[in-house]
């Protein structure tokens, strides 16, 4: 016991002499909180934001968003085209001293493969991790999967001795609110130390003073104060009074305020996330309208009604201020699948609209619960506050149930909701993710955020085609048939892409990254 604590003095000592020379806090506010910090328990981007300071993936998207190198400094095919080949960085540490290998990796995967995991959906194809020696992996896959390495930049790597002695061999299961020592603790190889911890209230982060990237990142920030900040002026008014260095949800209509204060900037750029309505069309009865026996979201006539009756550009113009951009399909530009025809925004049309409701046996409209997250998106609550408005003049009436993201998501995981709002980006860049979570069946590791309870075998069948196939010509055209059905079925309403505004100090120039992830030991 002697030793051990220590050992800890010496760490907690290199911490803070590390600390105090030559300090530069980094004062971070979002909207919402990390809802854990266990690496895999989501699949969800502001959980990222705090991991990605913390714990390290194989390969990882710059600032840039192109991949490259983090734990992995290189990776192949080998001859058999169903194993892909990681040789590991040598000499890096996590943050309690253990030293990072093989053994690690092979338990991270295996870990992130388990039943509780939400990051499952990114493996479907993977059949097993292997080591070689210490500093070599192999993965082997259910056939080729010329992607697998594009599924891996958000895949944390965790200390195995670490997880094995916190009994956090498992993954926390967030839907079902399950607590474990990794939900609040961390031991990662990154940039950045977790210092303490307050759950939606506080979390501060020191410079790892061991970090193996000394020397290739700036490094500048030494120590991280991040708050989540729910009321939007709030945030603002913090950022205006020099209480923050930086804002990640600014809201629209602050971005000329905040542009045009002395010693501020904010930097733009476009998001890659769509923003959508998602619809329970497979139920034979909902939970959450006023029609008994029957469902109404289950008749495409239906559906169709909704989708022509919001007015995207109106939610631009009005609810963005001009900072989005309406969209027809949940696949945004910058990843492969996209096609304008795809992107086809439906014209907005009350009377025809009207019509398909009457068609279906809807003439005199229903009501309906949208449940809403109201410190996620970029203007969410407000985003439905607009959809009860358009859907209100074809009969659909709407009850609105805004709540915080933390409840909001395991609700849809779940199957509890009728009716939501989400978002979603592409990590990998390839719309075979967007097909994989949102549109395949809920069975095994696919599906784990659809909750439209719609299964088609066949589709299904066609999505997983799509990991293995390496006959690409061949693999767009399925793509593309399954996306067409995807929009044709109406069983989500893109709204739009959503566009970021980050506010800041001028001594900070942090540039957009498309995915809105942070990475601060790339500030300088």
């Amino acid at each position: 016991m002697r030793k051990v604590a220590t050992l800890a003095s010496a760490t907690a000592l290199a911490l803070c002499f590390a600390f105090s020379a030559q300090a530069e806090t980094f004062r971070w506010a979002r909207g919402q909180d990390a809802t854990t910090l266990d690496p895999h328990a989501q699949n969800s981007g502001q959980n990222f934001g705090v991991l990605h300071q913390i714990y390290e993936p194989l390969v990882h998207r710059d600032q840039d968003s192109k991949i490259v190198p983090a734990l992995a400094v290189s990776w192949s095919i080998t001859s058999d085209r169903n194993v892909w080949e990681f040789k590991l960085r040598p000499n890096v540490k996590f943050h309690n001293g253990n030293a990072f290998n093989a053994d690690d990796v092979v338990f991270s995967i295996n870990r992130a493969k388990g039943e509780t995991s939400d990051m499952r959906g990114l493996l479907t194809s993977v059949v097993s991790v292997t080591k070689v020696d210490d500093l070599t992996v192999r993965m082997t896959t259910d056939g080729p999967n010329p992607l697998l390495v594009n599924n891996l930049t958000n895949m944390f790597m965790m200390d195995k001795e670490w997880a094995e002695a916190n009994n956090v061999v498992k993954t926390q299961d967030f839907k079902n609110k399950e607590e474990n020592f990794a939900v609040r603790n961390t031991n990662g190889t990154g940039p950045y130390v977790l210092a303490s911890r307050e759950a939606d209230v506080r979390t501060v982060m020191r410079a790892n003073p061991n970090y193996w990237g000394k020397g290739e990142f700036p490094l500048k920030v030494t120590e991280i104060v991040y708050t989540p900040i729910t009321a939007a002026g709030t945030r603002i008014a913090a950022l205006l009074s020099g209480e923050l260095d930086f804002v990640q949800d600014m809201p629209v209509q602050d971005i000329t305020r905040v542009s045009q204060t002395s010693g501020l900037r904010v930097n733009l750029g476009l998001e890659n996330r769509s923003i959508f309505l998602g619809l329970n069309a497979g139920d034979a009865d909902l939970k959450w309208d006023d029609v008994q026996g029957k469902n109404p979201l289950a008749d495409k006539r239906v559906r169709k009604a909704m989708e022509m009756a919001i007015n995207r550009e109106a939610i631009k113009t009005v609810v963005m201020a001009g900072q989005s951009i309406p969209s027809g399909t949940l696949v945004p530009p910058t990843v492969h699948g996209y096609t304008k025809e795809l992107d086809a925004i439906p014209t907005w049309d009350i009377n025809s609209a009207k019509a398909l409701m009457s068609q279906a046996g809807y003439g005199n409209g229903f009501g309906i619960t949208l449940h809403c997250p109201n410190n996620r998106y970029v203007n969410d609550e407000k985003i439905c506050q607009a959809v009860v408005g358009f859907l209100g003049q074809i009969g659909v009436k709407v009850n609105l149930a805004a709540r915080p993201m933390a409840q909001h998501s395991p609700e849809i995981q779940k199957n509890e909701v009728d009716f939501w709002l989400l978002g979603w980006g592409v990590p990998t860049y390839d719309a075979e993710y967007v097909l994989s979570f949102l549109y395949h069946s809920r069975e095994g590791s696919r599906g784990g955020w659809n909750a439209t309870r719609v299964k088609n075998a066949g589709m299904d069948d066609k999505i997983k085609s799509l990991t293995a196939e390496v006959d690409f010509k061949k693999r767009d055209a399925t793509m593309a048939e399954v996306l067409k059905w995807a929009k044709d079925e109406a069983l989500y309403i893109p709204l739009h892409n959503q566009t970021l505004a980050w506010g800041m100090k001028n001594r900070f120039n942090v540039r957009v990254q498309d995915e809105n992830q942070l990475f601060v030991k790339y500030i300088n």
